[in-house]
């Protein structure tokens, strides 16, 4: 029988899993904002270049001539400002939520009874991602920040082209990409990836800051939190050396080692997927004697700290269903009946692949599946 902190190692990674598949919900949602903007954008784009002309150029010329494009792009960043943080507003009161209907559901109920969950302020918790900075600043200042970069991107991008003697199409194809390459190949698509990485990076450090506050408010119960970051084969560094480790939970002291907690799970780098387990005290630390607790329910509560799993291990033992939700159908029933191992459903980089790049290097294991 799986002890509570067991139980609940595993919810937190299942947990991590959602939260991932919300950053790509997230991020799907911000990106649209842009490409919905992008014909209108090549089109003020075209028109600026036009006007400016290589017998007119000049860089007070083309700063008055971009200002419709300034516009444009200012538009989309704070439309996209402003969708984040409606998300991000919403997600710390969720988590809160969801680790208390954890905490409840997996506890016994003479420990609720003799130390009852603590109550969180939800309004306090929610300004988690607009008040507290992550990567060195607040929400706000990043897209402020993104904003900018792009536009100079833009205006730099239209210099080179202009003295290099590149025709309008040349220097817009240049900025924009082409659309059938999904933009992948112009100097716009670096907005992109830094739009991509805030996002996640929000995601995680809005649901970490409110993990914090619950854990914190609730140390009656728990004895300290252990860093759990091995979601698949290409960790970071940083987070591989982590993985497994605990700290105190209350000032994030490391407990048996050197390894300092820096910023947190989370919030370690960018695009960073790890998260924290709670430890739960042993029974005799939260006051209950043998009379309050059957045998069962005392061997569950043992306050161990239970062995680092690992996504690759997690996913194995979830149902058929549940793998489907995270993998996708298609995946699931490779990795139960193809025999395909989760690591092969990535590249070096640490990229999904497609089916198709999948049935390419690995024809047998769909034919196997039945795929």
């Amino acid at each position: 029988m799986a002890t509570v902190n067991e139980k609940l190692q595993s919810s937190s990674i299942g947990h991590a899993v959602d939260l991932q598949h919300l950053s790509n919900a997230e991020v799907r949602k911000v990106m649209a904002l842009l490409n919905r903007a992008d014909e209108d954008l090549r089109g003020r784009l075209l028109a600026a270049v036009e006007r400016m002309g290589p017998n007119r150029f000049t860089v007070t010329y083309m700063n008055t001539v971009l200002e419709s494009v300034r516009e444009l792009n200012k538009q989309v960043y704070d439309q996209a400002g402003e969708v984040l943080k409606a998300s991000v507003d919403e997600l710390a009161p969720y988590e809160i939520g969801y680790q208390q209907a954890l905490f409840a559901a997996t506890l016994p109920a003479q420990v609720l009874i003799a130390v009852p969950l603590a109550r969180i302020d939800l309004a306090q918790v929610q300004k988690i991602a607009s008040s507290r900075p992550f990567q060195g600043k607040l929400l706000g200042e990043w897209m402020d920040d993104l904003e900018v970069g792009r536009a100079a991107r833009i205006r730099d991008a239209i210099r080179t082209g202009m003295v290099n003697g590149q025709t309008t199409d040349q220097i817009v194809r240049d900025i924009m990409g082409i659309k059938s390459e999904g933009y992948a190949d112009g100097l716009l698509n670096r907005s992109r990836n830094d739009i991509d990485a805030m996002v996640r990076t929000a995601i995680s450090h809005t649901a970490q800051g409110a993990r914090d506050a619950f854990y914190q408010a609730n140390s009656d119960l728990i004895a300290g939190v252990g860093w759990h970051s091995t979601l698949d084969g290409h960790t970071s560094g940083p987070c591989r050396i982590r993985d497994g480790k605990q700290y105190t939970n209350d000032t994030h002291q490391p407990v048996g080692h050197d390894i300092p907690w820096l910023a947190g799970p989370g919030r370690i780098h960018w695009r960073c997927r790890s998260t924290s387990t709670p430890i739960i005290k042993a029974w005799e630390e939260l006051g209950l004697s043998k009379e309050d607790m059957p045998p069962g329910t005392r061997a569950s509560m043992d306050g161990q700290v239970p062995d680092s799993t690992t996504y690759g291990e997690w996913i194995k033992g979830q149902s058929a269903k549940r793998q489907d939700e995270v993998l996708g159908p298609a995946r699931g029933k490779l990795m139960r009946e193809g025999g395909l191992s989760l690591d092969k459903f990535y590249n070096d980089q640490g990229k999904t692949l497609t089916l198709d790049q999948l049935r390419e290097r690995d024809a047998a294991s769909f034919a196997k599946a039945g795929l």
